[in-house]
């Protein structure tokens, strides 16, 4: 038996990148990633630090912005892949595809690597990131793993420094959230257009990891998530332009249809009051807001 569709949640414009940030171009990253289209910008990584400050990365210009309604402002612009961010203790945590993970102080620009290698071997490619409670960090290494090549890993840096690769057969590890007790981790494996779920352990062994969500097959499966305080889990899904809401159950709640704006809805984060889910579509070069209901 399936379940009733979704309820539909309008989306809004929350903020756009102004022209002036705007400089469409060919890169290396467009070349691996767009099929060598000039594009301006590729928006990632939106969250929010404890002073309630809002930031977004932009992938193929190495750039994080703080947005403040209609005003981005440049923080950081490095040579770099910025993807995913999460905010840590006064820093910002970076994910990046070519150099690992990073830590950028707002007040200075500053970057300085955390974790560039694992005994001296190299990332895939880092996507994503969450902090837990205690302050360890868990990320995925993405690279271009996919179907014909399932071994994309998922690793946890403790706070005392140890390292645990806890995933090693993904297929894209992409998108990474906790559930609202922390004794859960979500991961979205793009190319099989799969959720994943498993237990945390302190000891690093995984068992029983399953699929949780299934996003409609297409074009591209499922990329960043945000937990709400009712553990509803809300999963970008580029390709079908959709935003999926779905209780901590796996049943599928809500769509946010992004397409208005374009199909590229590539991350997504609560408000600090947990009443808005805000939404990077990077097509355009846009967030998006929606109000989230009650849990």
């Amino acid at each position: 038996m399936w379940p009733p569709p979704p309820r539909e949640l309008p989306v809004r414009r929350f903020s756009a990148l102004p022209s002036g940030l705007r400089q469409p171009r060919r890169t290396a990253w467009s070349d691996a990633n767009r099929a060598g289209a000039a594009i301006d910008s590729f928006l990632e990584g939106p969250c929010f630090d404890a002073a309630g400050a809002f930031y977004v990365s932009d992938i193929p210009n190495g750039r994080i912005f703080r947005v403040k309604g209609e005003a981005w402002e440049l923080i950081a612009e490095y040579e770099g892949w910025p993807n995913g961010l999460a905010a840590r203790e006064g820093e910002l945590l970076i994910t990046d595809y070519r150099h690992g993970l990073l830590s950028l102080a707002p007040a200075t620009g500053a970057i300085a690597p955390v974790l560039e290698n694992v005994l001296s071997e190299g990332f895939r490619g880092l996507n994503d990131l969450v902090v837990d409670a205690a302050g360890n960090i868990l990320f995925t290494d993405q690279g271009q793993t996919g179907l014909q090549d399932p071994s994309g890993r998922v690793w946890r840096l403790g706070a005392d420094g140890r390292i645990d690769r806890l995933i090693g057969n993904g297929p894209s590890p992409n998108g990474i959230a906790l559930n609202a007790a922390g004794t859960h981790c979500y991961v979205a494996m793009t190319r099989s257009c799969e959720v994943w779920r498993f237990a945390l352990r302190g000891d690093a062994v995984v068992g029983k990891a399953n699929c949780f969500f299934r996003v409609p097959a297409g074009t591209s499966g499922p990329d960043g998530m945000a937990v709400d305080a009712a553990d509803r889990l809300f999963i970008a899904n580029p390709g079908h332009g959709q935003v999926w809401g779905v209780d901590p159950h796996g049943m599928p709640l809500f769509r946010l249809d992004c397409t208005g704006f374009g199909r590229m809805p590539t991350n997504c984060c609560l408000t600090p009051d947990g009443r808005t889910l805000l939404i990077t579509e990077s097509q355009s070069g846009t967030v998006l807001a929606a109000d989230i209901p009650l849990g």
